[in-house]
């Protein structure tokens, strides 16, 4: 029998590591190491650091192996969607087969959590043969936004809403709440507001050395984060931020 474990490693802090996933780390016989390209090697460092600091059983074995890339040009994004998750789970379902065969424990170490925004769950159930799949939680973005910000999410007794970049650009401000975090922008869709009585808590890089936040009324913030954001893009060749955005009187 195969067993994937999804492990959540937080968002770049190595000390975020929670003590259940340290320990389905080292009972793994396979570890794998996803590359996403040049630009975002920061990321398979990131695991590379966790596994050296971490790992104490001898057999396991890591597997490097590297990520498709999404059709961007696909007008039907549903459908991009959903070729690139089969491409990714054949390249998962390859390399396990080449390190390990199709029994036994592998381990992939997920940025931020496998619950929220993430594809791992819905790629491990494509995969052949389908394994067992166990998920150990990790610290999420939101929740390394809220610390980095001393932000508690909500309002009181008042609800939020979790939303793409996608979503609030081509939908506008979400009706019924008053408080909103956007995730996975690739640019700026708070840009498409109206910023009167609007508020922004933005982070990049969050838990990692070079972690950038800004607060402020989003008349006033939104400007910097642009200009803020498209130069640690330019210096670091990839950028991953998320935001939360309050309405006020």
């Amino acid at each position: 029998m195969l067993t994937l474990f999804l492990i959540g490693i937080g968002c770049g802090d190595p000390e975020q590591l929670t003590r259940a996933a340290t320990r389905a780390i080292n009972v793994a016989d396979l570890v794998l190491i996803p590359r996403k390209g040049s630009a975002k090697s920061d990321l398979a460092d990131l695991r590379r650091t966790i596994c050296t600091d971490v790992l104490t059983n001898k057999t396991t074995r890591i597997a490097e192996f590297d990520l498709p890339v999404r059709d961007a040009a696909e007008s039907d994004y549903r459908k991009g969607v959903d070729d690139w998750h089969d491409a990714v789970a054949a390249v998962w379902s390859q390399t396990i087969a080449s390190h390990l065969g199709d029994e036994g424990k592998v381990a992939l170490l997920i940025w931020g959590d496998p619950s929220l925004y993430d594809s791992s769950l819905r790629i491990a159930r494509r995969l052949n043969p389908l394994p067992d799949i166990e998920v150990v939680p990790g610290i999420t973005s939101i929740q390394a936004l809220c610390a980095a910000h001393a932000l508690p999410l909500n309002d009181i007794g008042e609800p939020f809403l979790v939303t793409t970049g996608r979503r609030l650009r081509e939908g506008g401000w979400p009706q019924g709440v008053d408080t909103v975090v956007v995730m996975l922008d690739g640019g700026t869709a708070f840009q498409s507001l109206d910023p009167a009585g609007l508020h922004i808590w933005w982070g990049a890089y969050l838990g990692m050395p070079d972690q950038i936040i800004i607060s402020g009324a989003l008349a006033e913030a939104g400007p910097r984060i642009v200009a803020l954001r498209q130069e640690a893009r330019e210096r670091h060749g990839w950028i991953m931020d998320s935001y939360i955005l309050k309405r006020r009187p």
